[in-house]
């Protein structure tokens, strides 16, 4: 009896020890596997078929090939050229801004910073502001008017402050920016709002003010739903310290600085209720073409002195004159300009001073305050009032 033993053939293993197995057992293209008795060429990523027969194909044809190949080089030209596009408007971006803060006397102020002479002031790029407003987002307005915007903002180091953005800004003026920025930033006092910084790689430079939580004297006086009472040592104290901030503006400063856009709007109540003057030097410092004055009288309509109106020329006495229409605003709680009982627009300056020269200027006293032991008062303060814009 005889006992017959088999083994099995690695075709695998002979391929690669002779090359003339390597047609007997193909495999062009692929990966040889060993099976008992057998094997299979198993193709590799990217091809297709069966190794043994035909041998391994690519799954794409030369005209896919070309045209892979050519996307491929279309879309990597693409993107060297987008990137280098991106490369070329961040220089020239960073050129325009560059130019805006020479132009806006953003060297002179970091001299002066440098020398000491202005210690106060924070220079904010663009990107600053427009992080510490998300991008202007109207939410973050709190102010407006025909010159611009006042957004609340809150600095990267968590700071609030309220950021003036205006809409134009003259040549003439912008040469003079820096100058009064400087004398600006060096004011120090409790009833002023404090100028914190400002924004110079921009067409039309910005302001940052310290953030007064209060909202303003007009809207505390006249708003909607503002119809509580004030008593009259509050508003005794909020005409004192107003007082105090101009008197300081024209007279304990370097030079004399008018405000030039006295208002109750322009007066701002803290979490105590204490009154900060803003907004100061805006009007007061620059000149004005016609437009511009315009633009101007409409929004002080009722505060402006007709002396001003006429010469187009704010002195300190504009100053004054727009004082006495906010002491009668907080005597009166009316507004500068407000509608009288036959539905007629009227002028606080003119018909106070009209109804106290026939001595019945008492009828327009807001009847919160109207009491016989603080008459006195009353008269004194109706009589500062009226010579104050007589």
């Amino acid at each position: 009896m005889f006992l017959l033993l088999s083994s099995d053939t690695d075709e695998c293993a002979l391929r690669k020890q002779n090359t003339k197995y390597k047609d007997l057992y193909p495999c062009t293209k692929g990966v040889c596997h060993n099976t008992p008795g057998s094997y299979f060429c198993k193709c590799k990523k990217g091809t297709k078929s069966d190794g043994t027969d035909f041998g391994c194909q690519s799954l794409h044809s030369p005209a896919d090939k070309m045209v892979i190949g050519l996307s491929v080089s279309v879309t990597v030209v693409m993107a060297l050229a987008c990137l280098l596009l991106m490369q070329l408007q961040r220089k020239r971006h960073k050129k325009e801004k560059d130019e805006y803060f020479k132009q806006n006397g953003g060297l002179k102020l970091y001299d002066e910073m440098r020398s000491r002479q202005v210690d106060t002031i924070r220079i904010l790029t663009e990107k600053e502001i427009k992080r510490a407003t998300d991008n202007y987002n109207e939410d973050r307005v709190i102010g407006c008017g025909g010159h611009g915007m006042v957004y609340r903002g809150t600095l990267d180091d968590q700071k609030e402050v309220a950021i003036k953005k205006s809409k134009v800004i003259s040549d003439d003026w912008r040469e003079e920016f820096v100058n009064e920025i400087i004398v600006l930033s060096q004011i120090n006092h409790r009833n002023i709002v404090r100028l914190l910084g400002c924004c110079l790689d921009v067409d039309v430079p910005m302001l940052v003010y310290e953030f007064v939580p209060g909202g303003t004297l007009s809207e505390f006086l006249h708003g909607a739903g503002c119809r509580s009472p004030i008593p009259l040592d509050l508003r005794l104290k909020i005409a004192t310290q107003s007082a105090e901030a101009l008197a300081y503006l024209h007279s304990s400063t370097s030079r004399t600085i008018l405000h030039g856009d006295v208002k109750s709007a322009n007066i701002l109540l803290d979490d105590q209720l204490n009154a900060k003057v803003g907004d100061f030097g805006a009007s007061a410092l620059k000149s004005m073409d016609e437009s511009e004055f315009i633009m101007f009288v409409h929004g002080t309509l009722g505060y402006l002195d007709p002396e001003s109106f006429i010469s187009r020329h704010l002195t300190d006495k504009s100053d004054v004159y727009s004082f006495g229409v906010v002491l009668l605003e907080l005597m009166t709680r009316k507004r500068a300009i407000y509608t009288d009982n036959f539905n007629e627009k009227e002028s606080l300056s003119y018909s106070f001073p009209l109804m106290f020269q026939k001595r019945r200027h008492l009828v327009m006293l807001d009847t919160e305050i109207t009491d016989d032991a603080v008459m006195v008062v009353l008269e004194n303060m109706a009589e500062l009032a009226v010579q104050s814009v007589f």
